[in-house]
């Protein structure tokens, strides 16, 4: 049992894990390889096969799982997701996480939409945001960076590192202890060498990233799950070039907390901050309490969301008329076969 509480395993799992018979075990997915599962169990590593009717599995849940098959997904904390590239549906990043690190390099321009953007994919998940920059070896003003970010950022706590001179991984590693944490950011922020600072040893492949734009190759393929030795793991991720939100509007009002709270003194209940009389939220912008940047970005995020809400409930609705239709179908040609 003691390879199951190294990851995770707590009282509020054995409890859910009760309800099924003493043919189950439990296991936590360490790797996903698309067909497969690599399942931590009390007696170690296992590759356990995916089969028809078992939900979607991501890296980092707990399953009840019999021999080689899954039997059941149990119910999560938490779900980190994005909007499908390209598509409408979400894709599953990870699982029961308890800290999502936004990884952005200081050896590039640190933006500020990209920092909203995973900050509102945590809180989506329901799970905390934490902000690392990392190859502070690699910056020429650190301290200027960090009070900018800080300033466009109130709300979103900062930590900035280095893994080759090891500045800042004592105090990621304290944020870290007995938490299930995961790495976001795009190919090359070093998320890989700062998985390997973590847990002392060179447990994820390192690429090379190109002079001219300082962006990398995907030299992680797939999401792993690593132990980190104070306590706690750590899941690291293929680099995302982009953050689409596959999340709802409260994920956004919990990322500009400011303009939520400016809101509730808007004339309106219903105000969207646009151009209704007696918004308090554009008054803030005229006054200077509030940047014009910040309620634009605001904006854009918001319509995002409420565009892909949109477009899945339509693709659900056309999903449905299919099916329907299928169906339909199928009873006409059984009733044609049985009057014949």
């Amino acid at each position: 049992m003691n390879d199951l509480v190294a990851v995770g395993f707590s009282p509020r799992w054995q409890a859910l894990f009760a309800d099924f018979g003493s043919d189950s075990e439990p296991g936590r997915v360490v790797r996903h390889d698309g067909v497969a599962l690599q399942v931590r169990t009390a007696t170690g590593d296992r590759r356990v096969a995916l089969r028809r009717g078992v939900p979607p599995v991501a890296v980092g849940d707990w399953l009840a799982i019999s021999g080689e098959q899954v039997v059941a997904v149990l119910d999560r904390t938490s779900v980190l997701r994005r909007r499908a590239t390209g598509g409408d549906g979400e894709q599953l990043l990870a699982a029961n996480v308890d800290l999502v690190l936004l990884v952005m390099g200081l050896d590039r321009p640190v933006k500020p939409g990209r920092i909203r953007r995973g900050e509102a994919l945590a809180l989506d998940a329901g799970a905390s945001p934490l902000l690392v920059l990392t190859k502070a070896d690699l910056a020429d003003d650190v301290d200027r960076i960090g009070v900018r970010v800080a300033a466009d950022h109130p709300w979103l706590d900062v930590v900035i590192t280095s893994s080759t001179t090891g500045v800042g991984l004592d105090e990621l590693r304290a944020r870290m202890v007995h938490v299930t944490s995961v790495l976001v950011g795009e190919s090359g922020a070093g998320k890989s060498q700062l998985v390997n600072a973590l847990s002392e040893r060179g447990v994820a492949g390192v690429g090379r990233v190109r002079d001219g734009d300082s962006k990398g190759r995907h030299t992680t393929t797939s999401r792993q799950l690593h132990l980190l030795p104070g306590g706690g793991v750590v899941i690291d991720s293929p680099g995302i070039r982009s953050i689409g939100l596959a999340g709802d509007e409260a994920s956004i009002e919990a990322t500009f907390a400011d303009i939520h709270d400016l809101g509730a003194r808007c004339r309106f209940s219903d105000c969207t901050h646009d151009d209704e009389p007696g918004c308090a939220v554009t008054l803030a912008v005229e006054d200077g309490e509030l940047s014009a940047e910040r309620i634009v970005a605001y904006r854009e995020l918001r319509s995002e969301v409420i565009a892909g809400a949109r477009r899945a409930d339509e693709h659900e609705r056309r999903t449905h008329e299919r099916r329907f239709a299928k169906q339909v179908n199928r009873y006409v040609r059984l009733e044609h076969h049985r009057k014949r």
